[in-house]
């Protein structure tokens, strides 16, 4: 009873928290693409970054996007980059950091290949903890990344990795499928017209284990996940492990035209924001599902259900 009290108020905490995000903030995403090492790998890891920034700014002007690649991915720019943007983001917000490239683990230390000095994992978190976003999401794509988990994993704060540990340390494929979620009608798994941080793991996750299955090949990568302060991460988030609902609620890729339908009129902002309140609410009463009664469960679930069926009819009209 103490623990399901405990949870229970931990999920209010986080509704309350997200009720506080106004339609006002804004979402900062830095993306930085490190050395290939060679010609093709640096071709494919400039292209991966190019069409990641290609898709979040579709997200419109309260998006604000940084792409660092090539000579200008060094371990100083970033730095300078990122603390600049600690001065910058204020609370309500929310950030997002992309690494993509080739990282090495010594059994210590996860590094981060960028030209020059490389970036260790320890620094990454050294420049992520002023920034005061109390939404935090931290995408690393690259070799070895699972060794950064340990690391960059904290409260308020969504850590990805594309392994499992510092072990597996071939190229990845992970990020072709991330960033492939952004335009794939598929990784929109519950239909909202927004693609989430949640949905676009599952999805890479997905097709990456096929990727493997389909070239006959064994395994290299495994991504892991943690969103709830979690030091180890988990493969398949969920309710029953208590990981994956501040990532549920992380929008990566909103529906085409929100933006600018919200910013003209302002009815309809305060039915968007609305409609995105609704939807964290009904995944926080999915992870409260085992401390309700299941008639209390389906009636809070089906009034919610219908009040977003509601507002979206009006915000499509």
């Amino acid at each position: 009873m103490v623990l399901a009290a405990a949870l229970g108020a931990g999920l209010k905490l986080l509704f309350l928290l997200a009720l506080a995000l106004t339609a006002q903030a804004s979402t900062y995403y830095v993306t930085v693409a490190g050395l290939g090492g060679d010609p093709e790998y640096a071709a494919q890891f400039e292209r991966w970054a190019g069409e990641l920034d290609h898709q979040l700014k579709l997200n419109g002007p309260d998006a604000h996007v940084t792409t660092l690649s090539g000579p200008a991915a060094t371990r100083q720019h970033v730095g300078e980059v990122m603390k600049q943007l600690a001065s910058q983001v204020k609370a309500e917000d929310s950030f997002a950091l992309f690494l993509i490239g080739h990282g090495t683990f010594d059994g210590s230390n996860y590094k981060f290949n960028v030209p020059g000095p490389d970036i260790t994992a320890g620094e990454f978190r050294e420049w992520l903890t002023p920034i005061a976003a109390t939404r935090q999401l931290v995408v690393n794509m690259t070799s070895c990344s699972g060794a950064s988990m340990a690391v960059l994993a904290a409260k308020n704060r969504i850590v990805v990795t594309a392994t499992k540990s510092g072990n597996e340390k071939n190229a990845t494929v992970f990020p072709r499928y991330f960033i492939d979620a952004f335009h794939d009608n598929a990784a929109d798994t519950d239909k909202d017209g927004t693609v989430s941080a949640l949905e676009a793991f599952r999805y890479a996750q997905t097709k990456v284990n096929a990727y493997f299955t389909t070239e006959k090949l064994i395994a290299s990568e495994h991504a892991l996940f943690s969103d709830n302060g979690s030091l180890t991460g988990v493969r398949d988030p969920g309710p029953e492990n208590k990981q994956g609902l501040l990532a549920g609620a992380f929008p990566l890729l909103r529906p085409p035209g929100e933006t600018s339908v919200a910013a003209a009129n302002p009815a309809k902002q305060k039915l968007i924001q609305h409609k995105d309140e609704l939807e964290a609410r009904i995944d926080r009463l999915k992870y409260e599902k085992d401390s309700l009664p299941e008639a209390d469960y389906k009636q809070q679930l089906t009034a919610l259900l219908l009040d977003l069926a509601r507002t979206q009819a009006e915000i499509d009209k």
